[in-house]
């Protein structure tokens, strides 16, 4: 009896060429309601953020690690609360930003990379400085619409509800 045989092509094993961009942004707010910005050294404001480590990392532990490096703000990664998914287009890479809130009482944050960052400031949300960097001002339209922030077109999918 003959039988038909398939021949399944071999899957291809490389990994495929990076098409996708992804961090965090961390919205982090005080016990007066200000939130935290940094001026990076290109002249925008920013959250504090990065790129979620692809390896081994949530993205929770990602906002976690990332205020550490930036700020010297040290927050328990339950306490990090991850509220939607940004994406936007940039330079034909899809640009995906988590957005994440973090709530402390107070902090005094440290420039601890100070090729970057110049300054930290707590700022209240009717004083917000520009210009804002884009995935910055997206993440801030995210959780606080009633804001007003100016910002390239970007997608949001909502995870939990934004908590002002």
């Amino acid at each position: 009896m003959a039988t038909d045989s398939v021949n399944t092509p071999t899957r291809n094993t490389r990994p495929p060429l990076a098409q996708a961009a992804f961090g965090v942004g961390v919205v982090v707010q005080d016990g007066k309601g200000r939130i935290l910005l940094g001026r990076h050294r290109d002249g925008t404001w920013e959250l504090p953020g990065g790129k979620v480590d692809p390896t081994h990392e949530s993205v929770a532990a990602a906002a976690a690690r990332e205020l550490r490096e930036e700020t010297g703000l040290l927050v328990a990664e339950r306490s990090v609360s991850v509220f939607a998914m940004v994406h936007d287009v940039v330079g034909g890479i899809n640009r995906i930003s988590m957005a994440a809130l973090v709530r402390v009482e107070s902090a005094d944050p440290e420039v601890t990379e100070p090729h970057l960052i110049s300054t930290w400031r707590w700022t209240a949300l009717e004083d917000l400085p520009g210009p804002l960097f884009d995935p910055s001002a997206q993440i801030l339209d995210a959780w606080r619409p009633d804001l007003g922030v100016g910002h390239p077109p970007a997608h949001v999918l909502r995870i939990t509800a934004p908590q002002a």
